[in-house]
């Protein structure tokens, strides 16, 4: 899960995919960078970091031109602490390709392989964008050859790494001297979307909030396996490179990835977070006497539509009783489990008139770990709660995701192979209420009719983008455990500097 965003303009567009990458944060907190266009020349700037710290006043002064595109990072592939493989990524040939990606390729390993052994492309890093550029760079110069570069050959070479790529992936790429190319995955599974300025620009983006928050009006969704291509007039060629493309949108996007007040493939994340706190209300009152519950309290930030609704549906007060350190990142997308432990009492602080004496209902918008909501169950204990119960507004996710969020293993989630009150007893909570996998696709589907179905395969173990063997399953398994053990070393090494006195 990242954060992408592409511009053409007739001015400086530096400072507004600047604008769009803070209002993408939310999406990754790992790394941050920027590719700007002048004529076919490109410039970049990346680095670790928040984009208020990547990004110096030098820094933007270095990023002329008036198309360009940005990444922030979350890492499901790769190092987290390797500078090399933060987004974007460049290839030379043909034309001079740059490329940001958000999403996962289940075959990444194969492709390495093959675009090295037939392809004589050499990958350099972990990162499954490198190879998607390179696959996508291959296709594109069969599609060209000694011709110039059409629409049409773009379309060709896209059709082409629709029918070679497995998994998500929405992407955003500059063809030098060309213009704006972005895709999306066959089932739509991660988001993409594209609007328009008053000066005549053209942004892509992951979430309509980047585009309004910039200024511009969204037209519509990237249909899944659909292609645009912006030429540097802005004028915009769309056309659909997949065979059999249906729309399958991540659903952990609703339950918690994306703004709530984004609009994907016509849902509302507000909306649909209402939506699940209403049939969670009545997965509450099936399990418990509501006579039982004297306040609702949110666990923020997420969780706050559903625990409103849910509220209004069982009678009971709404209260903020955490307030949250906005200075410290999402624990859930931070890389490295250590990391995460270490930052839930630093991240939220309990207010002690609101638990004090009573039976308060926390609600979450999930549960994936549980080493966090253990930790706030505890909390509320010291805070003076006389019972605490939780509340999940999505089902248990039993199941790895392998489309680009960071719980690809079996091992790390606290549902796969316990009860429900097993994982009760293992959060320490009196009682644990979970959503319903079938009425939370329900109420979130009724938002748009048009969708095919989506990608819940954390909570169902269906995988909509096709098989996904022991084979694949276990590379997955061995790059993540690769990765947690980078992570955790990484960490070691910053408190070991840290309690020396060194500069961490």
């Amino acid at each position: 899960m990242c954060g992408i965003v592409g511009v053409i303009s007739k001015a400086p567009v530096n400072q507004l995919i600047y604008d769009a990458l803070l209002l993408l944060q939310h999406r990754g907190q790992d790394a941050a960078g920027i590719v700007t266009m002048q004529g076919t020349r490109c410039f970049m700037h990346k680095a670790r970091g928040m984009v208020r710290d990547v990004f110096r006043t030098r820094n933007m002064r270095a990023l002329p031109g008036s198309v360009g595109l940005g990444q922030v990072r979350y890492p499901t592939a790769g190092n987290a602490y390797s500078e090399e493989e933060a987004q974007p990524f460049y290839v030379n040939a043909p034309f001079g390709l740059v490329l940001v990606h958000n999403g996962n390729l289940t075959n990444a390993q194969a492709l390495k392989a093959e675009l090295y052994d037939v392809d004589r492309r050499h990958i350099n890093t972990g990162s499954d964008t490198e190879v998607l550029i390179n696959v996508l760079a291959h296709e594109l110069e069969l599609a060209v050859r000694d011709l110039p570069l059409t629409p049409d050959a773009v379309f060709g070479a896209v059709a082409a790494v629709h029918r070679r790529v497995r998994g998500s992936y929405a992407v955003v790429a500059l063809i030098a001297g060309h213009g704006l190319l972005a895709f999306r995955d066959p089932y739509g599974i991660r988001p993409l979307c594209f609007g328009t300025g008053g000066e005549g620009d053209v942004m892509v983006a992951s979430e309509s909030v980047a585009l309004e928050g910039t200024g511009h009006r969204l037209v519509r969704d990237v249909a899944p396996g659909e292609a645009l291509f912006v030429d540097l007039d802005g004028q915009v060629h769309a056309r659909q490179c997949a065979e059999v493309p249906t729309l399958n949108p991540c659903m952990f996007e609703y339950v918690y990835l994306a703004r709530p007040d984004s609009v994907l493939d016509g849902i509302s994340v507000y909306q649909a977070r209402l939506n699940l706190g209403e049939t969670l209300a009545q997965r509450v009152i099936s399990t418990m006497p509501p006579s039982q519950i004297d306040v609702v309290i949110p666990i923020p930030e997420s969780s706050r539509p559903s625990a409103m609704q849910l509220a209004l549906k069982i009678g009971k007060p709404y209260r903020e009783g955490f307030v949250k350190n906005r200075y410290v990142g999402r624990t859930f997308i931070m890389p490295g489990q250590s990391a995460r432990r270490r930052s839930v009492r630093q991240k939220l602080n309990a207010i002690g008139m609101e638990f004090r004496g009573r039976n308060v209902l926390l609600v979450d918008d999930s549960i994936v770990r549980g080493t966090t909501s253990k930790e706030i169950v505890q909390m509320a204990r010291e805070a003076g709660a006389r019972r605490v119960y939780m509340a999940s507004a999505a089902p248990p996710v039993r199941f790895p995701n392998i489309y680009g969020i960071d719980m690809p293993t079996r091992e790390e989630l606290v549902a796969h192979g316990r009860s429900v009150e097993e994982i009760r007893e293992f959060i320490g909570a009196d009682a644990l209420v979970y959503q319903d996998v079938d009425a939370m696709k329900r109420v979130v589907g009724a938002l748009n009719p048009a969708l095919d179905g989506f990608e819940a395969s954390c909570f169902d173990g269906r995988y909509v983008a096709g098989g996904f063997g022991d084979g694949e399953q276990a590379a997955l398994q061995a790059q993540q455990r690769l990765q947690f053990e980078d992570d955790e070393g990484e960490g070691r090494s910053r408190l070991a500097l840290q309690g020396s006195g060194a500069a961490a």
